[in-house]
């Protein structure tokens, strides 16, 4: 997936973790959908890697692995998961989906980040 700007059970205190807008959330559906997966099995990681331009990376997988230590948010019908180093950069982070005449790619507003680099896909905190 490409990146551009920008527990059990979930609960109130975890909703706010990430917030996965209704576009976003579509766009993962549809991803589910045309590579054939389990969408009962398959839940978004939504992560940092060190690296970037500008020190941190977001991240974006499409897994049927969660560790017991990653918190789970269920939002529009998707599960996500964010492991807990990430969570530290991401908290209140919202992942939208844009299809514009610029490009088509996930859409990062992160409020903890203190800058970010051109391309959009890296940040520093």
């Amino acid at each position: 997936m490409s990146t551009t700007t920008t527990t059990s059970a979930p609960t109130e205190t975890a909703s706010a973790s990430i917030i996965l807008s209704e576009s976003a959330a579509r766009e993962i559906r549809n991803i589910i959908q045309q590579q054939e997966l389990d969408a009962d099995k398959i839940r978004l990681r939504v992560g940092v890697k060190g690296g970037g331009c500008s020190g941190f990376s977001y991240l974006l997988d499409l897994t049927e692995t969660q560790k017991d230590t990653d918190e789970m948010v269920e939002q529009h019908g998707i599960k996500v998961i964010i492991d807990p180093k990430s969570l530290l950069y991401l908290s209140g982070t919202t992942v939208d989906f844009k299809d514009e005449i610029m490009g088509r790619g996930f859409v990062f507003n992160n409020p903890n980040a203190t800058s970010s680099c051109g391309c959009g896909s890296s940040f520093s905190a």
